[in-house]
């Protein structure tokens, strides 16, 4: 049997012609320097990805410390009002049973750190008078 005349034969020979063709052109470079852009890109969008994430938790822990606080004055603002409601009654239960008002105004006052007090009780002063 001739070896030239076999198909295995001719389809071996092109096969190393093609390789020895794309060797010669530098195709090996051009897909290996491809490659190498995309790794690139591929990289700088996870470097992006991981600059975005962190600017997010960051965000999210400054919602997250905003909530606290706000949490934290809308307890303050509670606790207030309970004190002013405790020292306005005192002053009301005075004013109703003939009390000394000014007395129960500076206890209210001792009882209660309140900002708002001064205003309210002077509205309370001048509604017991009439």
């Amino acid at each position: 049997m001739d070896i030239l005349a076999t198909p295995e034969f001719w389809v071996a020979v092109s096969f190393f012609l093609f390789l020895g063709l794309v060797f010669y052109l530098g195709v090996h470079k051009k897909i290996g320097t491809a490659l190498d852009a995309r790794a690139a890109a591929i990289s700088k969008e996870i470097d992006e990805a991981r600059a975005l994430r962190e600017e997010a938790e960051s965000v999210l822990a400054d919602y997250r410390k905003k909530q606290g606080d706000a949490a934290n004055e809308a307890q303050a603002i509670v606790d207030l009002a309970s004190k002013e409601a405790e020292a306005l009654a005192t002053i009301a239960w005075a004013s109703t049973w003939g009390r000394d008002l000014d007395a129960a105004v500076r206890a209210a006052r001792e009882s209660a750190d309140c900002r708002a007090l001064p205003i309210r009780l002077a509205i309370s002063r001048d509604r017991a008078k009439n």
